[in-house]
């Protein structure tokens, strides 16, 4: 089975040194009183595009060759990794068409509109947007580069792996975003590649979590994409999924899930004790550890893997009023 290596990820490092941010990581003094052990924060929200999308847009854009290139790009997103993939290709001169559902928050929608990208609404889920994509694959020539699934992408997010190791060389367990697994799977065959007994857990939603689902399954599966304060994290992992399925299964140790509550409960400990803003998706490992439902005997690193939160909703949050309208 085709997968990507530790090697694939280090020479991603490589293809994308000096198009991304090497974010700090820093200690949580609150967190690592609560759970009695160190706990690191890598703070990956403040990426040049707010989220780590941009490492693996970044290393998928920079593998294509010049035909390629010349043809544009397109992709469905969730909001992050449009944006990423319209920054990184305004900086080649490339056409980016971003194909999104009507659950994608407005302000994600700005951001990848005042890049210069394309932007297609189509449907109520990012399966619906991936229609579109391959319509316009097969009618306009343009090249796919997906949110998750593909080996590039996955090598570039893996490239966080890398960082988060060598700034915590004793981290024994951490903690990432799960979604449709490009973050989790790269980060875990990083982790795991340069430190074998380090645990990673991938952390989703209780609404809508589609690998959760399909390793319960043992197969890719279609789940109902639900509004949730985590909205990064929705999405299928598509049934023909070729990688991120296999290798969340094979290298991540556990995956937890979390109602809105805890999401609430972290992006507010994020602001008022961290001093950092991110969105639902950013605060998951936080909230799995404010909830207990994640436990260390050492070192803990957790990442904040974006900031594009809309502020608005973000007010009502930190300020503990109703969130019914991104999560009923």
């Amino acid at each position: 089975m085709t997968t990507v290596t530790l090697d694939d990820i280090r020479a991603a490092r490589e293809r994308i040194a000096g198009k991304v941010e090497h974010t700090p990581t820093v200690p949580s003094p609150t967190l690592s009183e609560r759970l009695g052990v160190p706990v690191h924060l890598k703070l990956e929200h403040r990426q040049t595009t707010g989220a780590f999308k941009l490492r693996g847009a970044s290393n998928a854009v920079a593998s294509l060759n010049a035909q390629e290139r010349a043809r544009g790009v397109v992709a469905a997103s969730t909001g992050n990794h449009g944006r990423a993939l319209a920054h990184a290709a305004k900086l080649e001169g490339m056409r980016a068409v971003i194909c999104m559902s009507r659950l994608v928050p407005g302000n994600k929608l700005d951001e990848i509109r005042r890049l210069g990208a394309e932007i297609r609404i189509v449907g109520n889920s990012q399966d619906d947007a991936q229609q579109e994509v391959e319509r316009l694959v097969a009618q306009e020539g343009l090249v796919m580069l997906p949110p998750f699934d593909h080996p590039s992408i996955i090598a570039g997010q893996g490239t966080l792996g890398l960082e988060m190791i060598e700034q915590v060389p004793d981290a024994t367990l951490v903690l990432v975003p799960l979604s449709g697994g490009g973050l989790a799977a790269g980060i875990a065959a990083a982790v795991k590649g340069v430190s074998p007994t380090t645990k990673v857990i991938g952390i989703s939603m209780a609404r809508g979590a589609a690998m959760k689902a399909s390793l319960d399954a043992g197969r890719p599966v279609l789940v109902e994409e639900l509004p949730t304060l985590a909205d990064s994290l929705g999405g299928g992992i598509g049934l023909d999924n070729r990688l991120t399925f296999a290798m969340c299964r094979d290298l991540l140790d556990d995956v937890v899930l979390l109602d809105e509550d805890e999401i609430a409960a972290g992006i507010r400990h994020a602001y008022a004790q961290e001093r950092e803003i991110v969105e639902g998706a950013g605060a998951v490992g936080i909230a799995a550890l404010l909830a207990g439902k994640v436990k260390a005997n050492g070192p803990v690193v957790v990442l904040l893997s974006g900031r594009n939160i809309d502020m608005d909703l973000h007010r009502k949050i930190v300020c503990g009023e109703a969130i019914t309208e991104r999560a009923a």
